[in-house]
């Protein structure tokens, strides 16, 4: 009796893990071309350290974007220099010849108990002037109207942030891999409109590459102070504002922006280490999460090789899951069926992110993280 009861528990999760999904991909909000109204003071900020390779196709990008916005915006571009040792600043000071509304900052060391980030954040909503402010990451292509796009769809819902969720593009076969699990992970657990509607911080859902946010709503929490320690300072911040009572979620912006986070198997495994020991919460909520993965990932798999029919059911609903995820933020779909190498691959990064954060090695852009 026990081991059917387990075999139940087991399809249950992977059946509603495939009802979440689908609900979600039939509900989600979209920011979508063109937008239905333009905004007015925009204030689009980039923080940037040792980002050369990204600085030029960046000002293409917003070159574009600002030809078709500025007509109908008051506008200024802000990127931070964070103290590059690559050529960023000299590449941003060709960028300036190009786009006339692009002013660029000194970075500074960041003070103690901020990490550089939020830090470049902050200096950058200091000296900004727009009621709108919009915070991109450099790898962050925009489509012309993006932004518009972004902000008619905070102000069509009443909101006052929101987080466009950017198109993941994935070419590595490890990016291929384990990309796609970024969106699959909140549309197989969070029901995305429930958690907007009664602002539930446990369940918030955001993305800094693509972020916007009213500035007395970001006034109103202390700016980036709130979250200056934070190596998923993204979550945080959606939480800070949901419990001051700001309204705003995630949405689907693969159709207005798109990433590549990682241009390397290494980035990208050094990527994930810098923040997936706080991803979970804690260690044990870490655990919790993992053993979920496994159990409804590699267990139903192996239950359907050894010939039982139940594990092949699970197998193809979680898998399923994967697709629509997939499918519906025009990510990386075609590896669904490797989900549970995909489970495998992000067990062994959630234990090399823990295991650095004991030793204190964590690094990023080439700063420690404190722990």
């Amino acid at each position: 009796m026990e081991p059917f009861i387990f075999q139940v528990a087991i399809l249950t999760l992977c059946l509603l893990a495939l009802s979440l999904t689908l609900l979600n991909a039939l509900t989600i909000w979209r920011a979508k071309l063109p937008p239905r109204h333009w905004a007015a003071g925009v204030s689009l900020m980039i923080p940037m350290r040792n980002e050369a390779r990204n600085v030029s196709p960046l000002a293409d990008s917003l070159q574009r974007s600002l030809q078709d916005e500025k007509e109908r915006s008051t506008w200024e571009v802000i990127a931070i220099d964070d103290q590059s040792s690559d050529e960023t600043g000299q590449l941003l000071a060709l960028a300036k010849e190009r786009i006339t509304e692009l002013k660029v900052l000194e970075g500074q060391n960041p003070p103690a108990g901020w990490l550089g980030k939020p830090a470049a954040q902050e200096r950058l909503f200091q000296v900004s002037t727009g009621r709108y402010l919009v915070f991109i990451d450099a790898d962050v292509r925009l489509e012309p109207g993006a932004i518009s796009a972004a902000i008619s769809t905070m102000e069509s819902n009443e909101w006052e942030w929101i987080s466009p969720y950017p198109r993941q593009v994935a070419v590595t076969f490890l990016e291929r891999v384990i990309q796609p699990l970024l969106q699959w992970s909140w549309f197989a657990s969070v029901p995305l409109r429930l958690a907007a509607k009664l602002r539930l911080p446990s369940m918030a859902v955001a993305n800094g590459q693509f972020f916007v946010v009213t500035r007395e709503a970001l006034s109103s929490i202390g700016g980036f102070e709130s979250v200056k320690g934070e190596v998923l300072e993204d979550i945080e911040l959606a939480r800070r504002l949901w419990q001051a009572g700001f309204a705003g979620s995630v949405v689907d912006g693969s159709a207005i922006a798109h990433c590549r986070m990682y241009e390397s198997s290494q980035e990208l495994i050094d990527g994930y280490s810098k923040s997936l020991w706080r991803a979970f919460g804690s260690p044990v909520g870490a655990a919790v999460a993992l053993l979920l993965m496994v159990t409804t990932s590699w267990l139903p798999l192996v239950a359907g090789i050894l010939g039982a029919a139940w594990g092949w059911i699970a197998f193809f609903a979680i898998s399923l899951s994967r697709l629509i995820a997939a499918l519906r933020t025009a990510s990386f779909w075609q590896s669904f069926l490797l989900h549970p190498l995909s489970v495998a691959l992000l067990l062994y990064l959630v234990f090399r992110s823990f295991r650095l954060k004991r030793a204190g090695a964590l690094t990023w852009r080439d700063r420690a993280i404190p722990t």
